[in-house]
């Protein structure tokens, strides 16, 4: 990769040399043939990755606008909806749900750990829910979602799942056309963003609906939306030369590589390579002292909140690490200052992650706190050498 430093963060991640030669394509129009047959094939590969039975939408905004068209093309004003949040970027869907006029209800876990599966059944039990949300790793946390547990129950009670994959896709399992305990108990409506476990650069929503979040839709008489009714963008998206606004050409590009990229290593081992990386990031820091925020069983594979050992100086700890080429990302809300995030998602590899590691340990040893860096390193490549 051309990239002068390691991006470590929750997202963007690293990006790679294919990825930056497909976006410095020419520019083209977006009625072009030659762009629309490329942009097709990314929706194409979309499908293909999702296994939805449904349509799927890629379009120029952030994760913010997926979550938006998520939500109001399935749930209308007066109806209800259930947020399961293990974080900052779950509590989302309740701002989203309000601007809206629809009824939002939390179940809100302590960071780090996982709203149970008994709370949740309890909830449903308690009212009428058209939706319920579930973020499948929080990037404020690190926490994942149990969704062999969670979904059952939702579609048990007659609510349609909404997964917010922004910080999962393409690193953990998000297939629609998975069956959980019962042929009709599936995931509705999978929204994610391109800058994450992806690997394009920022600037991509995408979503993808099933067949009965599409009947939802139809109930809905009006969308409070224009740019975000997928009404206005199902033509589009299975015929890239019609118009309804103008798709970002060059992103398209870079997103159908990215798209090549993770399908050709294929998902289930692209699954597998990231709960590696993760178990193995989290092991290596462990010897500085670092506890993840998520126990492991509930930990993510895509990026870990650590917390620090007594007496570091969060700021000077990220600003020296930064100066050797390693670029971690703050905690938030309440643990600011007490924890960083760093992703291990993407195009990220197990050299980059080994060098990370060992740069972690030298900044530490550097600002004060003395640490055994070859110990963790070895200890980074025992664990990963043992998944694989």
């Amino acid at each position: 990769m051309r990239n002068e430093d390691m991006l470590l963060i929750p997202g963007p991640t690293p990006v790679v040399d294919s990825i930056y030669d497909a976006m410095a394509q020419e520019t083209r129009s977006h009625t072009d043939p030659r762009f629309t047959k490329i942009y097709k094939h990314a929706i194409e590969q979309t499908r293909d990755m999702f296994k939805t039975d449904g349509e799927v939408f890629v379009i120029a905004g952030s994760g913010t606008v997926s979550m938006e068209m998520a939500l109001v093309n399935t749930v209308a004003a007066g109806e209800k909806i259930l947020v399961i949040s293990q974080g900052y970027f779950g509590d989302r869907f309740i701002k989203l749900g309000e601007a809206f006029g629809i009824g939002v209800e939390t179940l809100q876990s302590e960071w780090g750990k996982q709203v149970t599966p008994e709370q949740v059944k309890a909830k449903l039990d308690s009212g009428n829910f058209k939706a319920v949300t579930i973020t499948h790793a929080d990037t404020s946390t690190g926490v994942a979602a149990d969704l062999d547990a969670l979904v059952p129950i939702i579609k048990k009670h007659g609510a349609l799942v909404i997964l917010d994959g922004v910080c999962a896709t393409a690193a953990m399992e998000e297939d629609m056309s998975k069956t959980y305990g019962n042929p009709d108990y599936k995931i509705d409506v999978i929204l994610t963003g391109s800058q994450k476990a992806i690997g394009v650069p920022p600037g991509l929503a995408i979503v993808a609906f099933n067949k009965t979040a599409l009947a939802a839709r139809e109930q809905i008489e009006r969308v409070p939306a224009y740019y975000c009714d997928i009404y206005n963008w199902i033509p589009i998206m299975n015929d890239p030369g019609k118009y309804f606004a103008t798709p970002p050409v060059n992103l398209i590009y870079a997103y159908d590589e990215g798209m090549k990229l993770v399908l050709a290593e294929g998902l289930e081992k692209r699954y597998e390579r990231h709960k590696a990386f993760g178990k193995a990031v989290r092991a290596g820091l462990a010897v500085y002292g670092m506890k993840a925020l998520a126990e492991e069983d509930a930990a993510a594979s895509t990026l870990s909140c650590l917390l620090y050992p007594e007496g570091i100086d969060d700021a000077e700890f990220r600003a020296a690490l930064a100066k050797k080429g390693v670029i971690v990302a703050g905690a938030l809300a309440h643990l600011a200052g007490k924890a960083f995030r760093i992703g291990h998602m993407g195009n990220t590899t197990e050299q980059m992650l080994e060098k990370a590691v060992e740069l972690i340990g030298d900044t530490l040893n550097e600002v004060g706190h003395k640490v055994e860096t070859a110990k963790a390193v070895e200890r980074f490549k025992e664990k990963l050498l043992a998944i694989v």
